[in-house]
């Protein structure tokens, strides 16, 4: 689904060139388009609390940013080490939202009083609870919680969803959180449960493919809100939680919707990438944008940037690649795609490009750009006004 506001590229690159950025490859944080994405954010979370999901913005300056709406609370972040950095610089209420297998990091976690207080650990197991035992001995109250798996299950030897926790029952879970509170060193404070199935899967289309994601959609919500209930019900016979967090950007509504979630995770949506645009029911603004130069032209209909090779993770396929935002009617070159040195792009409006000019582009996945530059230049009201690091841009590179 196009964004429903055009992005003002020939203002990107008259501002860029007014603050001396005149370089690429750049990145382009649209600001007005943030402030729309979180409003929005905030509108189809109908109050409940949003957790900040960290791994989907990787930049300090942009977290503290979304962090100061008020539909914001805490963190849900990707490693402990970035936990460590973030809590150094004064973040807290932070989250892991999975396991850790860091023996330094755990090391340094039960040494310092400031981080454990605003740190949780996720686990998934008792095997995890002897790690940290076994890395960081005697080690003051950790904070943990619990992950419950949230795929879908229609039938025997059949799975939908990603592949995380082992914990699938009530009674499962129930039986973890039993262990953790009889284990000294261990204070129980939360449960977690993402249903990716939901959160990050595309509904939109008129296709039988698209018919079947939104009825297994339906059913797993349904099926997920009873066992996530139940779940919640026995692991607060055992300890006293702090929160219950679930969903992600593409499942907001559903999630929200259960009694027993009492926040949702919630990131990409703030920059609005690729693998977004093919919802129904929510259509975030584009936010960020990578700009390339045009280097050569082997041929009348055919331009080629310099780079470009930035693809998403996960299973390959066409929706990792980046989407060409600007100019219009352009394509990948099917033999080559999105290469290491070289993007070749053809089709109509690659006829018209000369060398110099810029294509615009985004990524397939929301922070994933963010490993690939060393700041954002941030445009707002037509102007650009100042440049945040990212993660990369600081020095750190969390995985």
């Amino acid at each position: 689904m196009p964004d429903a506001t055009p992005q003002p590229f020939s203002g990107y690159l008259e501002a860029l060139r007014a603050a001396g950025l005149d370089r690429r490859p750049v990145a382009v944080l649209d600001l007005d388009a943030v402030a729309a994405n979180v409003a929005d954010l905030a509108r189809r979370a109908a109050g409940k609390p949003l957790r900040l999901a960290s791994k989907s913005l990787r930049s300090r300056a942009v977290l503290e940013r979304v962090l100061a709406d008020p539909a914001f609370a805490g963190l849900l972040c990707f490693t402990l080490a970035e936990a460590l950095w973030l809590a150094e610089h004064g973040l807290d209420d932070l989250v892991i939202g999975y396991p850790t297998a860091d023996a330094e990091g755990l090391r340094e976690l039960a040494g310092n009083d400031r981080a454990r207080a605003a740190i949780t650990l996720m686990i998934d197991s008792v095997e995890q609870l002897d790690y940290i035992d076994a890395q960081a001995p005697r080690h003051p109250e950790l904070r943990v919680a619990l992950e419950l798996d949230a795929s879908y299950r229609p039938g025997p030897g059949l799975m939908v969803g990603a592949a995380r926790s082992p914990q699938h029952s009530a009674a499962e879970l129930a039986s973890l959180a039993s262990a953790v509170v009889r284990r000294p060193g261990f204070a129980l404070v939360g449960l977690m449960a993402y249903e990716g199935q939901i959160a990050g899967v595309g509904n939109a289309g008129r296709s039988v493919r698209a018919a079947a994601v939104r009825a297994m959609q339906a059913a797993s919500a349904r099926e997920l809100a009873t066992r996530r209930a139940e779940a919640v019900a026995a692991v607060r016979l055992v300890a006293d939680l702090e929160f219950v967090n679930g969903g992600g950007t593409g499942s907001i509504e559903s999630t929200g919707a259960e009694d027993a979630v009492t926040e949702i995770a919630a990131g990409s949506g703030v920059y609005g990438p690729g693998l977004f645009d093919h919802y129904t029911h929510f259509h975030p603004r584009h936010a960020l944008h990578f700009g390339l130069d045009v280097v050569r032209r082997p041929a009348p209909d055919t331009a080629t940037v310099l780079g470009g090779g930035w693809v998403a993770s996960g299973a390959p396929g066409p929706d990792r690649l980046p989407t060409v935002a600007r100019p219009e009617r352009v394509r990948f070159r099917g033999t080559e795609g999105a290469g290491e040195v070289q993007t070749p792009l053809v089709g109509e409006g690659a006829a018209g490009l000369r060398v110099g000019d810029v294509v615009w582009f985004r990524h397939a996945k929301a922070g994933e750009l963010c490993e690939r530059v060393n700041e954002l230049a941030l445009f707002e009201g037509g102007a650009i006004v100042g440049t945040v690091p990212t993660y990369r841009g600081e020095g750190k590179a969390f995985l």
